[in-house]
């Protein structure tokens, strides 16, 4: 690994933070092309998969902008991983839905995730795991719960 970090003062945040997030991103992408989904449609099918939210409702929660989010459904209805069902009491909103073999696929997709994860914070000594998971769940729901991409109204979350 490169380091922008001066040497004379402390590691650079911004710069570790991106290095992890960057390199994160492209195993969670790597794992998943492997069941032939993105990480945009593992989480679109995660959030789906109660059947109780529409689309609007899930691009929000996943900080997706209305296009991306039709261009990911429009996929995974191709693959036959999901579906839109009109809402009874509002003909312009859909449900989305995750079929059985969409089920099929978000648990791989779960276990893959959780492989890569588990996997990860297995090179930290095991009394520092909890320490950093909090310490970055802090962050996320404190000072950068506002100005993160995943927060909710913001666009390209997944």
């Amino acid at each position: 690994m490169t380091s922008c970090t001066p040497t004379d003062g402390p590691p650079d945040l911004l710069f570790l933070l991106s290095w992890a997030s960057h390199s994160l991103q492209t195993e969670h992408a790597a794992g998943l092309a492997e069941l032939g989904i993105s990480p945009r449609a593992h989480y679109v099918l995660a959030q789906a998969h109660t059947g109780e939210l529409t689309q609007r409702e899930i691009g929000e929660r996943c900080g997706v902008d209305k296009t991306t989010m039709v261009v990911t459904l429009d996929q995974l209805e191709r693959a036959g991983l999901a579906e839109r069902r009109p809402v009874p009491t509002d003909r312009r909103a859909r449900m989305v839905a995750v079929t059985p073999a969409g089920e099929q696929v978000l648990r791989q997709a779960q276990q893959v995730v959780r492989r890569i994860q588990d996997d990860l914070l297995a090179t930290l000594p095991e009394q520092d795991r909890e320490v950093f998971l909090r310490a970055l769940l802090a962050l996320v729901s404190g000072p950068l719960a506002n100005t993160s991409p995943y927060a909710p109204g913001a666009r390209s979350g997944c």
